[in-house]
């Protein structure tokens, strides 16, 4: 296996990431509830509908921002976003103010669409041959930020007793916390002189760099990687709401986020090095058939439902690293490409809300299996590397 020690700035970057991915789990991935709450469980998929368009609609103008002034620059920006929307949002929904409470949403999709860029941040600066190692090693890193917000959850309960609401309200309040805590990380991030190095390597192919969505180097990672992010937001928003009406509360709940956070970053130090020796084909297909499995097993309860969460992070893991592995190179494209994987979440919650309104469960978990099986197409076109210039990397 591949091995890899991230420098002193790098890890800067991974802890920033880690506190984004507390920040996610105590307010948007919970957020179903909080909707619940104020009486519009009609209305359960709609901050996750605004948290991914607003995404979408961020992510390409966050990715030109850092090709003209710099990946830092454009990153703490994107964390100082996320604190106006972590406040913004808890206020709303502290204080019943519906509208307020899904502009706290927006703000902090806007700033997700540029702070989860950082990944390209960290893989640019290292050989790719290492990249899926440095990948791996940045969602192993947000594994700490969930475990954070599940230790920290007595103390939101404690505070949200004393203002009297709930514990996913005041896990916006954390997720400004921790998000302003990022911002700090990322400023201090002074890439070495290898890094710089190698960012101006990856920077002299400019060709590359530039090839349109529809060249076959961009639109196969790219179909892997909005798949495995429309599926993965998907059924990772609405299913904590299903386990709310089987009778789960909140800790149980939280477990069950927690048991999913595990599955996407908690064996990042197994499945980048992976990639790195079997190819990006490996991770597209072992990630569709573990997407598979999950939306399958969603239709069950008890522990089984653990195993789906488990199964959705670690399927979307595989997917999402390949993909965004044999994307490092091109960075023209890199906004729009996570652009495709916020819109496609957005839809995916939106319609799935729906879906469950009218029709159940059931259905949706369906749609999602046969989804599922997009990224197969992926690691049918992908090419050995060398082929052809913008031929897909393996």
């Amino acid at each position: 296996m591949t091995t890899f020690r991230p420098s002193r700035g790098l890890v800067f970057l991974f802890s920033a990431q880690a506190l984004a991915t507390g920040a996610t789990t105590a307010s948007t991935t919970l957020a179903s509830l909080v909707m619940s709450g104020l009486g519009h469980e009609a209305l359960s998929g709609l901050p996750s509908t605004l948290v991914t368009l607003s995404a979408a609609l961020s992510a390409g103008l966050f990715g030109a921002l850092m090709l003209r002034r710099g990946r830092r620059f454009g990153l703490v920006g994107a964390y100082l976003l996320g604190v106006l929307g972590g406040l913004t949002g808890f206020v709303g929904a502290w204080q019943h103010l519906l509208p307020v409470f899904l502009l706290g949403a927006a703000l902090v999709g806007a700033a997700q669409g540029g702070y989860q860029l950082s990944r390209y941040a960290v893989a640019e600066t290292v050989p790719e041959r290492v990249r899926g190692a440095v990948l791996g090693a940045l969602m192993l890193a947000s594994v700490v930020g969930s475990a954070g917000t599940t230790a920290l959850s007595e103390v939101l309960m404690k505070l949200a007793v004393r203002l009297e609401t709930s514990s996913e309200v005041m896990g916006w309040l954390l997720a400004g916390g921790f998000l302003l805590l990022g911002a700090l990380l990322t400023s201090l991030w002074r890439p070495g002189r290898a890094e710089t190095e190698q960012t101006l390597q990856a920077a002299s192919a400019a060709p590359l760099a530039a090839l349109p969505l529809s060249d076959p180097a961009v639109l196969w990672p790219a179909l892997a990687v909005a798949t495995a992010q429309g599926l993965m937001v998907t059924l990772m928003s609405l299913t904590p709401l299903r386990a709310h009406h089987m009778g789960m509360d909140h800790l149980q709940v939280a477990g069950l986020v927690t048991v999913h956070i595990a599955g996407m970053f908690g064996f990042g130090w197994l499945t980048g090095p992976l990639l790195d020796r079997l190819g990006t084909r490996f991770g597209y297909v072992a990630g569709a058939a573990l997407l598979l499995s999950a939306a399958l097993s969603a239709l069950l309860s008890g522990a089984w439902l653990a195993s789906s969460m488990f199964l959705l992070g670690l399927g979307w893991n595989l997917c999402f690293v390949a993909g965004s592995k044999a994307l490092t190179s091109f960075s023209g494209v890199q906004g729009r490409v996570d652009a495709l994987g916020y819109l496609a979440a957005g839809v995916g919650t939106l319609g799935g809300g729906a879906v469950i309104a009218h029709w159940g469960f059931a259905p949706l978990s369906l749609i999602c299996a046969a989804l599922s099986l997009l990224p197969l197409l992926s690691a049918l076109k992908t090419r050995p590397a060398g082929l052809r210039v913008g031929a897909a990397a393996d």
